[in-house]
């Protein structure tokens, strides 16, 4: 019976979680290593916990409560504090069972009763690979008699229900009823020095450099802010920065029990706490536990007077969940190979920077026309090749630059850090082959109309092709079609036409400034171009509104639109028919896309078509009949009155009219080809809801034979792991539930643009000075300034959004466009000159900037803020 209670830390090591808590299992793993010294004590286990809560049937009503409370709503969070302090009082209150307080005091004889130790928690959800739960549970240093120890394992078991474990549980999709608390009691180390080593940067992320926080007497006075540590990074077995704070005070054991801060002598202030052959063996220590546990650990130390080596405690070691994954390597952290590598954020360049599902990863990649590797739920492509040949770094930077300035000032450190990236040769050493370069394509608009049909072609010939496949035949069918699909995408024509509209978007915009000091004049040069199927999409919903502005039963029902069956119900209103052919005529067009398109697993909008109701009452309410085409019509007549008024001041400057035939050139150019810039990505969405659809239809089939519990239960698989489970009838259930708890851990994450094998995140910095102090920089992408009330917008479902107000989010893909027409300018964290939003901002005419790092959370909703759209930055006014 004593061993469901009472475990010494020497009898449990990682595969005990469920018994001793997660803190526990570290302990008694660290134990385990050679080298590694771990103080004395015993684990109080989950058993017990259990048997005091089932003491008291109140406990099991209050969780009830918490489990229906959201931390992130306002009310509810005064509601999860109060439940919180009432099941905390509860439990402190609880008697612990004669017998279990009998081995408790009975492992405390075996060490030492009068002795002082340290009671901490040890929760089973805690120290986990993707969530440590640090400093969510109590800690009590230097606890003295079996009272006092009985006592504080109480107030253990009570902090579970701290307001911040329980929101932190909630928020990374825990229920609060499968978390047990054990405690572990430890002989108290009375230290000379203490702190924290990380055994992997965990500012930059930099899996080579280790850095120790230290200072003097017991951690707590680092832990509590009550002082700065001392500083020591070490790589390569040198101590390569050292950092020393001033110490004015520390936190020592007092003789009876408890703690008290002391003043530190004048003298010893500013002395370091460690010398550099203390960091350099306590560095040692750690990447012994480092190679143990098979990741990178937050591990907390004491120093001790001691004989010989052994002056090091250790008395936690944890992972640290925050590094970004390193892609190219295995889940325990190994790495493929020993090359110095570096990838560049797919992410940022698609204006999609949140984390994919499995099946969303593996079918970009398998789409996409460069390889991609995945870590922390987005994909990174290897331009360590392109950054070795002095050939090709050139384009390569150029071509980043102006897709995201920040990657490009990201690739550059890389490259100024002497032998990270080794210099090749070209290819070829002669340089490219010779012979003429491909001839422009001409400019003509016939070339855009016939790239639009073949692709508009491509897709029916899909729809048609794919409807009677099933099973192991429709995965062999998708493997063609990936064949086509990049066949489309990689069209030389298609490349061509693409490019024609960016480079002379950036021809007009160099000469222009050149010529007339005019800065971004392409912005206003490209209004209302045509074939811009993306503007159309926001236009169009203009058009929906109109269908529906005159009916008010139509829209006081939408305005209580809460499921996707309300197109049904819409058509038994007066004028709902009508309303209900505008709404479905619209998703036959666009209702492939939607926010994260390139995740073949987002819901789209024909799925979930009430993601678009708010947007329409939105146009409803702000916008009067026949928006759609006025505003495309004074696009154009803008375009071409600015068109007209650069021609006529060029013909005045020398060589006039050169200039001038040149440039009209160029606009004719812009606005033939700027447009088709947005339809290879329709075309892929097009696509990739076909794919949707017959795969979502094979996992239905595989929900009817048992296989899978439900049809999404397939998004949590790659490809070729559905295409195995159609074939075998066999899936691996564990396989699902650990990819859901990755997925949610990936949410915490933060993808940086540039990622080294070392693990470095790179994010880049804008090497400006021509803003105002204070001002927030960023990229300039659509000319104008603007001033507004800030809408911080992160789920467009949720925009509210009302004449005159600027949008600020994280980032805009297609499927944000129509939000655009109702809005006076944009602030996005991610973005570039050609990246969709970026676009259509331009072709709407509002000011813009992205690429804003931090926007949403600098900004706050409701300022009033100023977007300088030419100039690429953005005041926050009082």
């Amino acid at each position: 019976m004593s061993e469901q209670y009472v475990w010494d830390l020497g009898e449990v090591d990682e595969t005990r979680v469920a018994v001793v808590g997660g803190k526990g299992a570290h302990l008694g793993a660290l134990s385990r290593i050679e080298g590694v010294h771990v103080p004395d004590g015993f684990c109080v286990t989950t058993h017990a916990f259990r048997r005091v809560m089932a003491q008291e049937p109140s406990i099991e009503d209050r969780l009830d409560r918490l489990s229906r409370l959201n931390p992130d709503d306002r009310d509810d969070r005064e509601g999860i504090r109060t439940l919180g302090a009432e099941i905390r009082r509860t439990i402190e209150d609880i008697t612990i069972p004669a017998d279990v307080a009998a081995r408790i005091t009975g492992a405390l004889a075996r060490f030492g009763e009068e002795a002082a130790y340290a009671v901490r928690s040890s929760a089973t959800a805690e120290d986990l690979p993707t969530a440590s739960f640090a400093g969510q549970q109590d800690t009590y240093l230097n606890v003295v008699g079996p009272t006092e120890i009985l006592r504080h394992v109480s107030r253990c078991w009570a902090s579970l229900f701290t307001e911040r474990a329980v929101t932190y549980r909630r928020r990374n999709g825990i229920d609060d009823r499968t978390v047990d608390m054990a405690v572990v009691v430890q002989r108290m180390v009375l230290p000379h020095a203490a702190g924290v080593l990380f055994t992997a940067d965990p500012v930059t992320g930099d899996r080579k450099v280790a850095t120790v926080d230290a200072g003097f007497g017991l951690g707590e006075a680092l832990v509590s802010g009550l002082v700065n540590p001392d500083v020591f990074k070490v790589r390569g077995g040198e101590v390569v920065d050292r950092s020393i704070a001033a110490k004015q005070r520390a936190v020592h054991a007092l003789p009876g029990g408890g703690t008290r801060e002391v003043a530190i002598d004048p003298r010893r202030q500013e002395e370091p706490t460690l010398t550099d052959d203390q960091v350099l063996r306590l560095v040692r220590i750690g990447r012994r536990i480092e190679a143990h546990f098979g990741r990178p650990q937050d591990i907390e130390w004491c120093l001790v007077d001691a004989p010989g080596d052994d002056d090091f405690r250790i008395v936690q070691s944890r992972p640290i969940t925050t590094l970004f994954p390193v892609p190219g390597t295995t889940a325990d952290g190994r790495r493929h190979d020993d090359e110095n590598r570096v990838y560049v954020s797919v992410g940022h360049g698609q204006m999609m920077t949140d984390p994919m599902k499995p099946l969303g990863l593996s079918m970009w990649q398998l789409t996409a026309m460069v390889p991609m590797h995945e870590a922390g739920g987005r994909l990174f492509v290897d331009v360590t090749r392109g950054l070795s040949s002095p050939t090709s770094r050139a384009g390569l930077l150029d071509a980043m630059g102006k897709g995201d300035p920040l990657i490009r000032d990201a690739l550059e450190t890389v490259l100024d850090r002497d032998g990270f990236i080794p210099s090749l040769p070209d290819a070829s050493p002669g340089g490219p082959p010779a012979g003429p370069a491909p001839a422009p394509i001409e400019t003509d608009p016939a070339i855009v109309t016939g790239l639009i049909e073949r692709s508009r072609l491509s897709v029916a010939a899909l729809e048609r092709d794919i409807r009677t496949k099933t099973g192991p035949v429709l995965f062999d069918f998708l493997i063609e079609a990936f064949e086509e699909h990049r066949r489309v995408l990689g069209d030389p024509l298609n490349i061509q036409a693409i490019m024609a509209g960016m480079d002379a978007t950036w021809w007009l915009n160099d000469k222009l400034r050149e010529w007339l000091g005019e800065k971004n004049a392409a912005d206003t040069l490209t209004l209302s171009a045509p074939d811009n199927i993306t503007s159309e999409m926001g236009l169009a919903l203009l058009d929906v509104a109109d269908a529906i502005r005159p009916h008010p039963a139509v829209v006081t029902f939408l305005e209580g639109v809460e499921d996707e069956e309300f197109l049904d119900e819409l058509a038994k209103l007066a004028g709902g028919a009508e309303a209900r052919d505008a709404i479905e005529a619209y998703l036959d067009r666009y209702g492939m896309r939607c926010v994260g398109e390139i995740d073949i697993t987002r819901p789209r909008w024909r799925e979930r078509p009430s993601t678009i109701v708010p947007v329409i009452l939105d146009n409803v309410r702000n916008f009067e009949p026949g928006a759609a085409g006025r505003r495309f019509e004074q696009g154009r007549r803008k375009a071409l009155r600015k068109e007209q008024d650069v021609l006529a001041r060029l013909r005045t400057l020398p060589d006039g009219d050169g200039k001038a035939d040149e440039t009209k050139r160029m606009i004719d150019r812009v606005r033939t080809f700027i447009g088709y810039r947005e339809y290879p990505k329709y075309g892929i969405v097009s696509r990739y809801f076909l794919y949707k659809q017959a795969l979502l239809g094979e996992a239905e089939r595989l929900v009817r034979a048992d296989v899978l519990h439900e049809p999404q239960d397939a998004f949590w698989l790659t490809f070729q792991e559905l295409h195995d489970v159609a074939r075998s009838h066999r899936v691996d259930e564990l396989l699902i539930q650990r990819r859901k708890e990755e997925f949610r851990s990936y949410h915490a994450l933060t993808p940086p643009r540039v990622l080294t094998s070392d693990g470095e995140a790179l994010s880049g910095a804008y090497r400006r000075d021509d803003a105002p102090a204070g001002a927030l920089i960023g990229v300039p992408v659509s000319a104008g300034t603007v001033e507004g009330r800030a809408r911080v917008v992160l789920d467009m479902a949720e925009a509210d959004l009302e004449a005159g107000d600027i949008l600020v989010t994280t980032f805009t893909d297609p499927s944000w466009s129509p939000l655009f027409v109702g809005i006076a300018g944009l602030v996005t964290e991610v973005g570039g000159l050609m990246t969709h939003g970026a676009v259509i901002a331009r072709e709407y005419g509002l000011p813009a900037v992205v690429g804003v790092e931090g926007a949403t959370r600098l900004i706050r909703d409701g300022q009033r803020i100023r977007v300088h759209g030419t100039d690429g930055y953005v005041e926050i006014l009082p």
